[in-house]
């Protein structure tokens, strides 16, 4: 007798299963962040998987690798907590100080993780599957991408400045200084530079002419 397929859709006992893969994977990455604070980020998978109380099949279901794991660990509550925090500095905030003060949120959420950031390894051309870090960047070039954009619409920084050039001069200061103090001003010199004034030529111009 053929499978019924009733049983194959959503409202069949494929739910259950469903709702098991999604604890399964919450239940790793609560042991992950655990293993991983412990004993740095290249501990032992197995010992992932045997807190967890799962099989090492398991946890491979989940994170093809070592990197997905990392990633997860380190994207996972942090990007929401990003989102949040860019929305409600938009709600309270002018465009521009709330643009800085999300860098400075992105800054300290990156300097928190900057073992894990180091740790990660670069790609390997698999693309078998999407990666968790695909998803971060794209989420987080997005929500820059956002206050940037009310900023520059608010003129309040040039309108000649990508979310990426943010993202990529805000990474450097969070990897390259472990100094608060440091980060700080260097945050603010960016700040200064950003801001845009009625002299400010385009990036890329020469010196102007008499």
């Amino acid at each position: 007798m053929g499978a019924d397929p009733a049983a194959l859709t959503d409202s069949g006992p494929r739910r259950p299963r469903r709702a098991d893969a999604r604890r399964n994977r919450e239940l790793l990455l609560v042991a992950a962040k655990e293993v991983f604070s412990e004993r740095g980020p290249d501990a032992p998978l197995d010992e992932v998987a045997r807190r967890a109380g799962v099989g090492s099949a398991t946890l491979y279901r989940h994170f093809p690798d070592r990197r997905e794991l990392l990633i997860a660990v380190y994207a996972d509550e942090e990007l929401t907590a990003l989102c949040a925090e860019a929305e409600a500095l938009l709600e309270h905030q002018p465009p521009g100080d709330a643009l800085f003060s999300w860098l400075r949120a992105f800054v300290t959420h990156m300097t928190s993780k900057r073992e894990l950031i180091l740790a990660v390894p670069g790609e390997k051309g698999d693309k078998r599957h999407p990666s968790l870090f695909d998803v971060w960047q794209k989420a987080t070039h997005a929500i820059a991408s956002q206050l940037l954009t009310q900023a520059q619409s608010a003129r309040t920084v040039s309108a000649d400045l990508s979310a990426s050039d943010l993202l990529v001069l805000t990474s450097g200061v969070a990897l390259a200084t472990t100094d608060t103090y440091q980060a700080e001003r260097c945050l603010a010199l960016l700040h200064r530079g950003f801001t845009s004034s009625a002299s400010r030529r385009p990036i890329g111009e020469g010196p102007p002419r008499d």
